[in-house]
């Protein structure tokens, strides 16, 4: 399978209680992505789920930190300046905001053929990767 590049909502929709349907879906994509060994990640999703999770979502920080050390089975870009300098450059010419081109940029340089997000189009392709709702998308709902 190729590799996915999950974005920060699919794991914050993990600890929302308040979304029950979202947060079983999603926790069935995350077992999924798990068993394949596809999944990846980068150190600025990790730090927007911990910041989501403990303001947005009112979990302890020191539950929250528990709940990353969940996440170090996928595989983790490490945002670097050349991955900063690549995601600018993404911004300007695909007319998106920096935090969503850094997501794409990091799913670009893992070689990642499908970005999982709520943020951006479904079915669109931006730099070679597929976007996908895969809370929406018709061929996971199997997962």
């Amino acid at each position: 399978m190729s590799k996915i590049f999950i974005d920060t909502n699919i794991l914050v929709y993990v600890m929302d209680k308040a979304n029950p349907k979202k947060q079983n879906k999603c926790r069935s994509l995350l077992r999924y992505l798990t068993e394949e060994k596809s999944g990846v990640i980068s150190t600025q999703v990790l730090l927007e789920f911990y910041v989501v999770s403990t303001q947005k979502l009112q979990v302890p920080p020191l539950a929250a930190k528990e709940i990353l050390h969940s996440f170090e089975h996928f595989e983790v870009v490490t945002i670097n300046s050349e991955l900063i300098k690549t995601a600018i450059d993404c911004s300007i010419l695909q007319k998106l905001s920096f935090w969503d081109s850094l997501i794409i940029s990091a799913a670009e340089s893992a070689k990642c053929s499908q970005l999982w997000t709520e943020d951006l189009n479904s079915g669109q392709i931006i730099r070679g990767i597929e976007i996908i709702n895969p809370i929406k998308s018709i061929q996971l709902q199997n997962i």
